[in-house]
């Protein structure tokens, strides 16, 4: 739990006007805890009144908190997306946090992932219908009608289950592992790796055990059959997933986020960690044009959980939007993580609503249409909560943050929105038309004195959801075939579906709740607990006969030398594609030719001749057949442009790259004893920055001093 963390004094719309800042927080930290802040005169300059508090224990999380949700991490290609409730299937959005009843679909050459824990994954390959039927702090239930997806498992949360349901049976994953799934048009084949086991319990039938590095296979709906083979040889799409997670768990930004915030490894790619007096630890984005401020690129999406949600456009743009606050170092927008907690808590975004008419304040909205704006919290101020129950809604909360607190009292903000710090900073305060609030892409206004108009929010959002605010614009997706869509699965429970209260209330009378034909489940028992080994092996299934040749043995495991001697001749950073200064890493299209195919039957591939660098983890490679011809490892990249802006930046021009950074260099590498000291910063001992891992987007390169 958080120690140390003052306590705010209980606050109400009738409170005492109150601005203070509290003391520093001792928690627990992957670094140097920062001091408390000495920098920016707003953040301690407290208007007439300010009264000072008292330490108190924690806040207690948030009524309902059930965990980060599972997020989009990625989407490849022509991937669709469909919420209960939204008239049609529209793009799928990177970053979109998923609830219960969300479906996606990777179109014809197309692949996904999702992130469902802190170190676990789904990733669906082409053609693949998917759907999370339920989504509970201890259990996920997911849908597959066809295609292939994988779970790379490498820990699971105890007592937590991931049921996949399919046509022919619903298995059942209880051990951390790894697991493939494939479902065709008359059966369906499981594989579990690296000490997975699962239960299958298919259409009518008995339960049974999967032991580690088997494949089953379940043939038939109406009385199927269950046969177990060995596991295949890996091929590329199993390469490509062990890859992949093995980059996202060995994030260096790890060490400054609390354990169990999703998208650490994408702030690695995308901006450089710096050291500065007044907070810490602190990350600075690159590639954002000039004039760019948080929560200015992306859109506002309506969760059936969490309610309006913030959907931003970049790929780093999960962690920062989520957790920690922003604060504006000169000429830098940074994110300040804070000191790390025991445990996080998400927040479907970290801003201050406002919203005003052209009459000036009206917090009433019942003429015309109001404004609606937004800004970044800055360091140490309170969320005011949007979403939730009553009581909950409307009352400044600090809940997962570990740093010093700011005290702000509704009634001096209604009368001065300039109390939050960073309605200061250029550009930081969004505004836009009410009617145009969760209808895609944000298109700000700019008002000249924003605070004669505005007046901050206490409670819900006065803006309604409808269709198009539920999958994030009117954008049309890809729509899977109706045959998928209709296509009965077996499951050990119903699902729990859930449509924001807000689009039912909004529905026009006698308009029926849009729905994509997915019949009620073929419900089975729950597969029984093995109370020993022994009970487990006799539920084993049997051998199966449609068997093939036999799996070749492995390689021996090599030694150490053998190991050297290839990184030796390949460089000297284990075959990783090392960044020189001024050199962005190769992007473009899958690496070996790759082309997209959905896993068959037959002889395993071997896997291709490792490259000399490690492509690129942007690059997605999506599974070729089993018996597929040889892959082509020489398969020209065609190197993307830099990404030098966000979409609908406010502000156009040259990257803002242009000045040295602030502070100093976070991620310093140990020099050992018998080199000299680096000289890039005196004020501080240590080696060279750490080398920046292969980009996974084009991008401009970080100024001077670079952290990694």
């Amino acid at each position: 739990m958080d120690r140390g963390i003052s306590r705010n004094r209980q606050i109400g719309f009738s409170g005492i006007v109150a601005l203070a800042l509290m003391g520093s927080v001792a928690t627990a930290s992957a670094q140097q805890a920062p001091p408390s802040p000495q920098g920016p005169p707003e953040t301690l300059s407290a208007p007439p009144g300010a009264l000072a508090t008292e330490p108190a224990a924690p806040e207690a999380p948030p009524p309902g908190s059930q965990g980060p949700p599972a997020r989009l991490s990625f989407a490849d290609g022509n991937v669709s997306f469909w919420r209960p409730g939204a008239q049609d299937w529209a793009p799928a959005l990177v970053n979109t946090p998923i609830a219960s009843g969300d479906q996606l679909y990777a179109g014809p050459g197309a692949n996904l992932e999702m992130q469902i824990a802190p170190r676990a994954f789904l990733r669906a390959g082409a053609e693949t219908q998917l759907a999370v039927d339920s989504q509970e702090p201890d259990y996920m239930q997911l849908r597959v009608t066809q295609g292939h997806l994988s779970l790379d498992l490498r820990s699971l949360p105890a007592a937590h289950t991931v049921e996949v349901d399919t046509p022919n049976a619903a298995f059942t994953v209880e051990h951390s592992g790894y697991y493939r799934v494939e479902v065709k048009d008359d059966s369906t084949t499981f594989i579990s790796r690296r000490g997975g086991r699962a239960s299958v319990t298919p259409a009518g039938g008995q339960d049974a055990e999967i032991a580690p590095s088997e494949e089953v296979v379940v043939s038939g709906s109406d009385a199927p059959q269950v046969a177990s083979y060995v596991a295949p040889e890996l091929d590329a799409w199993d390469h490509w997933n062990y890859e992949r997670t093995d980059d996202q768990i060995d994030a260096v930004s790890s060490r400054y986020v609390s354990e169990g915030v999703y998208g650490a490894d994408d702030l690695d790619q995308n901006g450089s960690w710096r050291v500065v007096p007044s907070y810490g630890s602190v990350w600075i984005p690159s590639a954002v044009p000039a004039g760019w401020a948080p929560y200015t690129t992306g859109r506002w999406m309506m969760d059936p959980f969490y309610g309006w949600t913030w959907v931003d456009a970049a790929p780093w743009g999960w962690a920062p939007f989520h957790y920690g606050r922003w604060v504006h170092l000169p000429g830098y927008w940074a994110w300040a993580p804070g000191p790390v907690v025991a445990r996080p808590f998400y927040a479907p975004a970290l801003v201050a609503f406002f919203a005003g008419g052209s009459s000036g304040v009206s917090l009433s909205f019942g003429l015309g249409t109001p404004s609606v704006g937004w800004v970044a919290l800055g360091w140490g101020e309170p969320v005011v909560p949007w979403w939730g129950p009553r009581g909950f809604v409307g009352h400044p909360r600090w809940f997962g943050w570990g740093g010093p607190r700011v005290v702000i009292n509704q009634t001096v903000v209604v009368k001065n929105i300039n109390v939050y710090q960073n309605v200061r900073v250029e550009n930081a305060l969004v505004t836009v038309r009410g009617d145009r609030f969760g209808h895609g892409l944000v298109e700000p206004l700019h008002a000249a004195n924003p605070g004669a108009h505005l007046g901050p929010v206490f409670g819900p959002l006065p803006v309604k959801a409808n269709p198009v605010s539920l999958v994030g614009g009117p954008d049309r997706g890809v729509r899977p075939p109706q045959a998928l869509l209709d296509r009965r699965v077996v499951a050990t429970r119903e699902p729990e579906v859930r449509e924001p209260v807000e689009v039912r209330s909004a529905r026009q009378p006698g308009v029926r709740t849009p729905t994509v034909g997915a019949p009620q489940p073929q419900i089975v028992p729950a597969p029984r607990q093995a109370t020993s080994n022994a009970e487990a092996a006799l539920r084993r299934p049997p051998f199966g006969q449609q068997a093939g040749p036999e799996r070749a043995l492995p390689p021996p495991v090599p030694r150490f030398d053998d190991v050297r001697q290839r990184e030796a001749a390949v460089g000297s950073d284990a075959g990783r594609a090392v960044r020189q200064p001024g050199v962005s890493a190769p992007q473009g299209p899958a690496p070996n030719g790759f082309q997209p195919a959905t896993p068959g039957r037959g002889n395993a591939q071997q896997p291709p001749p490792l490259p000399s660098a490690r492509p690129t983890r942007q690059a997605l490679e999506t599974p070729p057949a089993r018996d597929a011809g040889r892959l082509d490892t020489q398969a020209a990249r065609q190197p993307r442009a830099p990404v030098a802006s966000l979409p609908n930046a406010r502000a156009t021009g040259a990257p803002r790259n242009v000045r040295e950074l602030p502070g100093e260099p976070a991620n310093r590498v140990y020099r050992g004893p018998s080199q000299p000291p680096a000289q890039l910063a005196p004020a501080r001992t240590g080696g060279p920055s750490r080398t920046e891992p292969a980009s996974h987007h084009g991008k401009t390169e970080p100024p001077a001093r670079p952290a990694n």
